[in-house]
């Protein structure tokens, strides 16, 4: 009997989630397509009819919840009338309470970070490099703001204010899902920003050497 396109979407998904479930446990290098068809309760041969190979499973798994870059860009970061920095900062802070709180971008985003990526996961890696790209873009863009209505101290060029808050983001959420969420995230988040926020804000006392 010939499936309706529900049915198949349906089927569609369900191997999705099994094998955000398998690559969390296994890891993706160690999952074979059986292994996922397994978890999925389906056969081998549908995984392949609705994925051509584990790349284009591992692709479509990684675009079905946004990545930190993805959600920071649609941020309205670069909206006039609202101060940058508050706006760059809220973003930053909102996007930590969110990945606290949605343990399947926990899972998604572990995955990412325990991957080995050989040749046949690399698009995952230049989809990831160019998110990063634009990320960044978008970030210098909003820190040049600031610093054209002098809002970014003088010891900061948007390029390493991008460069540092990037850092910071990373490693709060690598630490957090690598070493067992020790921490509040969101909490201690949010207050690590408040400190780096306050050092965007900061200008220099004087340049050059004190008078005689």
């Amino acid at each position: 009997m010939r499936r309706t396109k529900a049915e198949a979407e349906e089927t569609r998904s369900s191997i999705i989630r099994a094998a955000e479930r398998v690559f969390y446990a296994k890891g993706v290098s160690n999952t074979t397509m059986e292994d996922v068809a397994n978890a999925a309760g389906v056969t081998r041969g549908a995984v392949y009819w609705h994925f051509s190979n584990k790349t284009d499973l591992f692709l479509e798994l990684y675009n079905s919840v946004p990545m930190p870059q993805e959600d920071m860009i649609a941020r309205e970061i670069e909206q006039p009338g609202r101060e940058v920095l508050c706006q760059i900062e809220k973003a930053a802070g909102d996007w930590l309470g969110e990945l606290a709180g949605d343990e399947q971008r926990q899972r998604i985003f572990s995955i990412l970070l325990r991957c080995e990526y050989g040749e046949e996961l690399m698009p995952v890696l230049e989809k990831q490099q160019e998110v990063d790209d634009r990320h960044t873009a978008s970030l210098e863009r909003a820190f040049s703001r600031a610093r054209s209505e002098d809002a970014l101290g003088t010891s900061w060029t948007p390029q390493s204010a991008t460069r540092t808050l990037r850092w910071m983001m990373k490693g709060l959420c690598s630490e957090w899902l690598l070493f067992g969420r020790r921490f509040d995230l969101e909490a201690q988040g949010r207050e690590g920003l408040k400190h780096l926020f306050s050092s965007f804000r900061e200008k220099a006392a004087s340049i050059g050497s004190p008078p005689d």
